[in-house]
């Protein structure tokens, strides 16, 4: 047995503590023993500032993270796709989970049954999402439509759902369905591509803390971990931040790894995209990185720029 007890910090969404509670299960599976510490909102706790590189502060992170380098906790818990591409100085990843769902849902509005059969190329209905990502896609195939902004946890977004005139919102379906919220009459959107790293689990450590990342890295899971870290050098090379219109997927399957990846202007009307597909006892390190390049040279550089002037 392990002397250390890890200290595994979460915030105190429902879906936050489903997270940790999750490794803190999966660290017990190892014998090792680990604890919840429940953090609050920034000024509860010792706040030592997080400095991330090019600019980008961890809207969701950045609790965490504080406390780690206050050495309030040892490990933090996130959902992938909301970890900056570049971490926060002195804070290294410790392990990826095995990745559930990637896929986006439509939670229709449950006082709008009839709304699941409208033809949404012919009507003009108002879909909610706080994303930039979803909000460009989804106007790509609906132009006509009007999206609403639609923030806060998933419970309070799923309450709001059923309190407005909205025909639906946008939900990642990883998010619902750990902590048993997906409605029945959720609807993939097999069409939509995800936000890099969309539906894995990420644990982050103090880079000096070789005990703590030696004891998640028994939680790794090593395909998981290479595919979203092609997504976000994707990410990080067309543009950098979370709060994109950028999508990435990458697979591997019977020793081939697909990728697919997309940027789009804010309003939906551009869009530059690429597949590739390539054995994997080929160098596949690269391939986030590659593609990126592939769609700059292409024209994706001047959505790059469209986007930054507009923020």
């Amino acid at each position: 047995m392990n002397k250390k007890i890890l200290r595994i910090g979460t915030r105190e969404s429902q879906l936050a503590v489903w997270q940790a509670t999750r490794v803190q299960q999966l660290l017990a599976e190892h014998q090792i023993e680990s604890e919840l510490v429940f953090m609050k909102s920034e000024g509860d706790i010792d706040l030592v500032t997080p400095l991330y590189a090019l600019g980008v502060q961890g809207v969701f992170t950045r609790t965490l993270d504080a406390a780690l380098l206050s050495n309030r906790i040892d490990i933090a818990v996130h959902s992938m796709k909301d970890v900056p591409t570049q971490l926060a100085i002195g804070i290294t990843q410790a392990a990826v989970l095995e990745r559930a769902s990637y896929r986006d849902l439509m939670v229709v509005n449950p006082n709008r049954k009839e709304a699941i059969d409208i033809n949404l190329f012919d009507t003009a209905v108002t879909i909610a999402t706080s994303s930039i990502r979803r909000k460009a896609q989804w106007l790509n195939r609906y132009p006509n439509h009007d999206i609403d902004n639609l923030r806060g946890n998933v419970n309070t977004r799923l309450r709001k759902v059923g309190e407005s005139n909205w025909y639906g919102a946008i939900f990642a379906a990883a998010g619902l369905e750990r902590i048993a919220l997906r409605p029945e009459d959720a609807y993939e959107l097999d069409w939509m591509l995800p936000a890099p790293a969309q539906g894995a689990i990420m644990i982050v450590c103090r880079e000096e803390d070789a005990e703590a990342k030696a004891m998640c890295s028994q939680l790794n899971h090593a395909a998981t971990a290479t595919c979203t870290k092609i997504e976000r050098d994707f990410l990080k090379t067309l543009m950098g931040g979370c709060s994109t219109p950028i999508s990435a997927l990458a697979e591997i399957k019977e020793e081939q790894l697909s990728f697919k990846g997309n940027i789009y202007t804010l309003d939906g009307k551009d869009k530059k995209e690429i597949a590739i597909q390539v054995s994997t006892k080929e160098s596949i390190e690269n391939i986030g990185i590659n593609a990126a390049e592939q769609l700059l040279n292409q024209g994706a550089d001047k959505i790059v720029e469209s986007i930054r002037n507009a923020g």
